[in-house]
C-alpha cells in the first residue's frame, strides 16, 4: 500500500502535506548545492543534482497519485480545481530547484569570495519562505477538520502572509545582490556575470513559487 493510500482516509489534506514535505526535501538540497559550488566541488554538484532529480520525480509520483484519487471518491470541502492548482504551484517549486541544480552543472563556475556570504544569505531567506509554506500546509490539514473556520483559519492565514513577507524580503535581497554582481563586471568575465545572474534568478523563482502556492492555499480557505 502506498503512502497516499494510507493517508487518503477521507480527506486529501494528509496527502497534500506529504507532497509539500517531499517538495521541501528538494528545497533542502539548495544549500548543499550552494556549498558545493562555493567549495568548487563540481563532482558533488553532479551528485546533488541527481539527488534533486530523484526527489522531484518522487514528488511527481505523489502529485499524480493525489490527482488520480481526487475526482472519483471523495466529497471535498474545497474545489478540486483549487487542490489541483495548489499541487501545480508546489510542483513548480520542485521544478525550480531542479532548474537551479542544472544551472550549477553547466560549467565549472567559481563564486567570487566577496559574493559568497551574500549568496548564502539569499539561500537562507528562500528557505524561510518555503519553510513557512510547509508549516502552513501542515496547519491547513488541521484546519480542514474544523471546516476552515475559527481561530485556526486565522492562524493559517497569518502563516500564508508570512510566506508573502519572506518572498518580499527575498526579492529585495535579489535586487541588492544583482547590483553587487554587476559592480564586479570590470574584474569578472561576462560569462561568469551571466551565470551569477542565472543562479540568482533560479533561486528567486523558488521563493516566487512558494508565494504562489500560498496564494492558492489562501483561496481554499477564503472560499
Amino acid at each position: 500500500m502506498s503512502i497516499i493510500e494510507e493517508l487518503f482516509g477521507g480527506s486529501p489534506f494528509g496527502p497534500l502535506v506529504e507532497h509539500t514535505k517531499k517538495v521541501h526535501e528538494c528545497v533542502e538540497v539548495v544549500r548543499p548545492l550552494m556549498e558545493a559550488l562555493a567549495h568548487e566541488n563540481y563532482q558533488e554538484l553532479l551528485e546533488l543534482h541527481n539527488r534533486v532529480s530523484k526527489l522531484e520525480y518522487e514528488a511527481d509520483l505523489l502529485k499524480h497519485e493525489i490527482r488520480s484519487r481526487l475526482p472519483r471518491r471523495y466529497f471535498m470541502p474545497v474545489d478540486r480545481a483549487e487542490v489541483d492548482n495548489f499541487l501545480r504551484c508546489q510542483d513548480k517549486i520542485a521544478d525550480r530547484v531542479q532548474d537551479f541544480s542544472v544551472i550549477l552543472t553547466l560549467r565549472n563556475t567559481k563564486i567570487h569570495p566577496d559574493l559568497i556570504d551574500d549568496f548564502f544569505a539569499f539561500v537562507d531567506q528562500i528557505f524561510q519562505a518555503t519553510g513557512s509554506l510547509l508549516t502552513a500546509a501542515i496547519e491547513l490539514h488541521n484546519l480542514a477538520e474544523v471546516s476552515f473556520g475559527g481561530a485556526e483559519a486565522k492562524a493559517v492565514m497569518e502563516l500564508i502572509e508570512r510566506v508573502g513577507r519572506e518572498e518580499w524580503k527575498a526579492d529585495r535581497m535579489a535586487r541588492k545582490l544583482s547590483r553587487k554582481i554587476y559592480s564586479f563586471e570590470k574584474i569578472l568575465d561576462p560569462i561568469t556575470i551571466i551565470f551569477y545572474e542565472k543562479i540568482l534568478i533560479a533561486l528567486g523563482s523558488i521563493a516566487n513559487e512558494a508565494e504562489n502556492a500560498g496564494d492558492m492555499m489562501r483561496m481554499m480557505i477564503v472560499k
